[in-house]
This record gives structure tokens, sequence and C-alpha cells, in this order.
């Protein structure tokens, strides 16, 4: 989908951020608009055809993921991006249940979220086809040890490297090693796309 056929939509409580980021768009060739907190794009979110959101995951009228969980309750099909300064594991996971297409933590290049927001676009034209991967993330599944197994359902789950280590009994840096072995043989790049293929082989309801 071209820039010109969705408008990206900022929602977030500071204004030096949600102002340097629509300039950027801007200058890159997009159509951006704010929008100064959850409650006040809610009232205008029912006339967007075409848009993308890019939202903060802590503001103090309603948090990003409370937002996109709000706009699938309305049945607003939007693909959401969340933005925060706070990149732990719950935070990043529970924005991926709510519904996030992305979890960007700040400060970020403008090359990392002008790609996240093309992969969100391309989504509202013609949404992504999990199922064609599935049998692949399977196959990576298949590749991981029963330990490293479980160091992904937790990290799914939204647990930090402390509570997983308590759990199974393990020692932190020995949970960050699986951590780091389970991303290499599920061939993620990041946090968000290892929840997302977890959570199309099911895992999330684990």
């Amino acid at each position: 989908m071209r820039t010109a056929d969705y408008t990206v939509h900022i929602v977030d409580d500071e204004e030096v951020v949600r102002k340097s980021l629509a300039f950027m768009l801007t200058m890159n060739g997009f159509a951006a608009r704010i929008h100064e907190t959850a409650s006040a794009f809610l009232q205008f979110a029912p006339s967007i055809r075409h848009g993308v959101l890019v939202t903060d995951l802590r503001m103090p009228d309603m948090s990003g993921v409370d937002l996109i969980a709000t706009l699938r309750t309305m049945k607003i099909r939007m693909n959401a991006i969340v933005i925060s300064g706070h990149g732990d594991i719950p935070l990043a996971v529970e924005a991926m249940r709510a519904g996030a297409v992305d979890f960007i933590e700040k400060p970020f290049a403008d090359t990392v979220i002008i790609d996240a927001i093309r992969r969100a676009a391309s989504m509202l034209e013609e949404p992504p086809a999990v199922s064609t991967n599935l049998a692949d993330v399977e196959s990576c599944l298949a590749s991981l040890s029963d330990r490293e197994r479980q160091v992904l359902t937790a990290v799914v789950a939204g647990h930090p490297n402390k509570v997983i280590a308590h759990n199974l009994q393990i020692s932190p840096r020995t949970v960050e090693v699986h951590r780091a072995n389970v991303m290499a043989k599920m061939k993620a790049n990041s946090l968000p796309q290892l929840v997302r293929m977890a959570l199309a082989a099911g895992l999330g309801g684990l």
C-alpha cells in the first residue's frame, strides 16, 4: 500500500515525542496526524478508514495496550505499533497479545519505525497468512530442547528472567543463555517476532 493511501495516527502524551515523530514521518512522505490522548483518539477512530496506529505504551488516561483492546471491542480494524521506553518482556508480550503488530523500544532509529509502519500498512491491504509459515515455525519449535521450550513458554506468558529462573530452579544467567538459544533456533530477529511465532503455533494459551 502506498504511503498516500493511509494515515499514521500518533498517540503519545509527550508533545515533543509526537510532534518530532510526526515531522519525521511527514518528511519521509507519510501522512501523519497527532492525538494528545487515547481518549481523544477513540472519539476520532470510528471515522478512520485506512490508518496505522503508533501509540505509546504508558499514558495517563489509558495505556497503549488498553487502547488497542478497545479498538478491537469497537470492531475498528487498525494495525498498531506500540512504542515504549520500558521495553521489558511482560509489556512486550502484553502488547502483542492485545493485537499489536510490533513493539519498539525507545529510543529508536527512524528506519526502524518507518519499516514497522510499512509492514503494518501492508497488512491493511492483505492480512498476513500466519498459517503459511506455520510449518516452518513448528519445525523450529521441534528443534528446541525441553528446557528451551519451557523457557519459551514462560517468555510468551510474560514472565521476566528472574521469575523464570525461580520457577525452573536455574540461575538468571542460564535463562539468558536458553533465551539466546531459543531466539537463534526460532530464527527470530526480535522479541515481538518470537512472540508472534509462538502465539501462531498455539503457545499463547500456556
